[in-house]
């Protein structure tokens, strides 16, 4: 099983996730969003994953100043996205082609479940 678990702006959902990890002693790959965004190829897996609107953080600053929130174009807010990732909700954790947008943890232990046989 191969992990990322990408991280924006320090919130609380980001430490949790972090720690749920940690105390099953499983390992990840821990992606700071501030110092290596999302590749375009890891955003797209991301979306087949969630679908957009789960991806976006609407509570934010930067999604009210944002074009986005005013288009139903789902390419152009994909394009919006990629080129300002603090419109990204985190934690943000990636399986393969399977992600999870927030804390999941029903959804991650079944991922280790299936994983473990």
């Amino acid at each position: 099983m191969n992990l990322q678990l990408f991280m924006g702006k320090k919130n609380f959902d980001c430490g949790k996730a972090e720690r749920w990890f940690k105390e099953r002693r499983v390992k990840l790959q821990i992606v700071d969003l501030g110092k290596k965004p999302l590749s375009a190829r890891e955003l797209d897996s991301v979306l087949q994953g969630v679908g957009i609107d789960a991806l976006i953080d609407k509570e934010s600053k930067a999604y009210a100043e944002s074009p986005a929130r005013f288009s139903l174009d789902q390419a152009f807010i994909r394009r919006i996205l990629f080129e300002n990732q603090a419109l990204l909700k985190t934690p943000i954790l990636r399986n393969g082609k399977r992600a999870t947008v927030g804390f999941c943890p029903s959804v991650w232990q079944a991922w280790l479940d299936e994983e473990r046989g």
